[in-house]
C-alpha cells in the first residue's frame, strides 16, 4: 500500500498492471501494511493464488489487514457524514470482507525450511529482525536466485533479536530506507524521559503516535524500564489501538523473536491501560492532569490517533513525540518539519503543542549497518535493485554498494521490469 505523498496514495486507485487472476502467488517478507495493504485489493479483483509468508506475518496479518480495511470504512463513513470529502460518496480502499478473503490465502512456511512455491521454484525464509515474522527470501530456480532482504532490523535492537546473514543470491533487491543516514550515538531512553518529564511538568498529556508492529511493544518497554527505574512519574498510560493491543499479546507469545524474558513482557503491560472500542476511546477526551497515551497510525495517517491529535495540538501544555520514521507528505513529517497547522478531517487545525522527536528507535537497519550485513555474502552476479527508499536516500546506498562492496546496483523507476538470465 503507498503511502505518503497524494501522488503515491493515488497509486491505491490505480489499476494492477497485470490482471490479478493471472498471477500464480505472492510471497511476504513481514506484515507491515506498507508492504502487505494491498492484498485485499488485489483479491477483491481476481487474485486468488497462495500468500507464502511465516508463521509470524501470517498471525500479523490476521490482526493488521483487518483493522486497515475497518480504518478504510470508518474514514469512509466520517467522510461521509461530515462531507470533509471531495468524492461524494467516499469509498474505502477495500472492505472488511475483501480482508477476510486475502487471509484464506496465507499459507504459512517456517524460518529456515525451503518450500517449494510453484513447480521449479524453491524458496527460504531467514529472520531478518525488525518485527515479528520479518523475514528476508531468497527465490530460486534452476538457472538463477533473487534475495529480496525485506525490511532489515538493527544488531543492536532494544526488543527484536539482530538479523540472520543473508542468502547469497545472482540478484539481489534491497531495502534504502536509511540508505543515506546513521542512527544517533547513544541511548535514545534519555531523550524519552526527558520529553515524559517535561510534559507531565506541564500538566500536560503526551501524545506518542506509534506503529501499532514493533514500535508500540518498543515504547511500552521503554516506559516500563523508566518507570521501574525511577526516572519518570508514574502517571496513567493509555494504549488507544486494538491493532497495538492484540499486537502486544501476539508479541508476548513469540519469545523465540525477541530478547525480552517472560517477566519483562509482563512488565511492560503492567499499569498500561489496553483501550479498545471506540467508546473508551472517545472517553480520553474527559481525562485531566498528567498522561500519557500510545495510539496508531506512527506516521499520523489514519486511525484513532487523528482524533487525538485534533484535541491536544492546540494547547500548549501537551507534547506529540515521533518515534519513528515520517514518510514525505504524511502529517508526521509536516510536524517534524515544524508545522504550526495541520489539517484533519477537512479543517486546518492549530499546532501549539510541542512536538518532539525521539531518534535512534527505529526498526530499520542504517545505511552502515545495511551495507554490512550485505557484505557477509559475494556480491550479486546480476547486479541488485535499490527499492524501498525515498530518491536521495536509495541513490546514496547505490553509490555505497559500488564503491565500497564492488556491486553493481542500480535505483530501479516504479513499473520497470529486470531480465534475469
Amino acid at each position: 500500500m503507498f503511502q505518503g505523498l497524494k501522488s503515491l496514495r493515488l497509486r491505491n486507485w490505480e489499476p494492477f498492471p497485470v490482471d490479478p487472476a493471472s498471477i500464480d502467488g505472492l510471497l511476504l517478507t513481514h506484515a507491515h501494511i506498507d508492504h502487505t495493504g494491498w492484498l485485499p485489493a488485489l483479491v477483491r479483483e481476481g487474485f486468488r493464488g497462495a500468500v507464502w509468508c511465516t508463521p509470524g506475518t501470517a498471525e500479523l496479518c490476521r490482526i493488521l489487514l483487518l483493522d486497515a480495511a475497518h480504518i478504510q470504512e470508518e474514514d469512509a463513513r466520517y467522510a461521509n457524514k461530515h462531507r470533509s470529502s471531495r468524492h461524494d460518496p467516499a469509498l474505502p480502499l477495500y472492505t472488511t470482507a475483501d480482508a477476510q478473503r486475502a487471509l484464506e490465502l496465507l499459507r504459512p512456511r517456517p524460518f529456515g525450511a525451503p518450500f517449494e512455491a510453484d513447480t521449479g521454484i524453491d524458496c527460504e525464509f531467514a529472520p531478518a529482525g525488525h518485527i515479528l515474522g520479518a523475514a528476508s527470501l531468497r527465490i530460486r530456480n534452476e538457472s538463477t536466485s533473487v534475495l529480496f532482504t525485506g525490511d532489515v532490523g538493527r544488531p543492536v535492537d532494544p526488543v527484536m533479536r539482530a538479523p540472520m546473514s543473508p542468502l547469497a543470491a545472482d540478484h539481489v533487491v534491497t531495502e534504502s530506507t536509511y540508505g543515506n543516514r546513521l542512527h544517533p550515538v547513544g541511548d535514545p531512553i534519555d531523550d524519552l524521559a526527558a520529553v515524559v518529564n517535561e510534559t507531565v511538568s506541564r500538566g500536560g498529556t503526551l501524545l506518542i503516535p506509534v506503529f501499532a508492529v514493533g514500535r508500540a511493544q518498543t515504547m511500552l518497554h521503554l516506559l516500563s524500564r523508566l518507570r521501574a527505574a525511577g526516572r519518570i512519574p508514574r502517571v496513567p498510560v493509555y494504549l488507544d489501538s486494538p491493532m497495538a493491543i492484540n499486537t502486544t499479546e501476539l508479541f508476548c507469545r513469540h519469545s523465540d523473536e525477541h530478547r525480552l524474558t517472560e517477566v519483562e513482557c509482563r512488565e511492560m503491560c503492567d499499569g498500561v491501560e489496553f483501550v479498545r472500542t471506540v467508546e473508551e476511546s472517545k472517553q480520553l477526551a474527559s481525562l485531566i492532569g498528567p498522561t500519557i497515551l500510545l495510539s496508531a497510525s506512527g506516521m499520523l495517517t489514519g486511525g484513532r490517533v487523528l482524533h487525538h491529535l485534533e484535541r491536544l495540538a492546540p494547547d500548549h501544555h501537551n507534547s506529540v513525540l515521533l518515534v519513528g520514521y515520517q514518510a514525505a507528505g504524511t502529517r508526521g513529517e509536516a510536524l517534524a518539519s515544524g508545522a504550526r497547522s495541520i489539517k484533519l478531517f477537512g479543517e486546518h487545525v492549530s499546532v501549539r503543542c510541542e512536538v518532539a522527536r525521539v531518534d535512534g528507535l527505529s526498526a530499520h537497519a542504517d545505511a552502515d549497518e545495511l551495507c554490512k550485513w550485505l557484505a557477509t555474502i559475494p556480491a550479486p552476479q546480476q547486479g541488485a535493485s535499490i527499492v524501498h527508499g525515498e530518491p536521495a536516500a536509495a541513490d546514496a546506498f547505490r553509490r555505497r554498494l559500488r564503491d565500497e562492496l564492488g556491486w553493481n546496483p542500480a535505483v530501479p523507476n516504479h513499473g520497470d521490469t529486470i531480465e534475469l538470465r
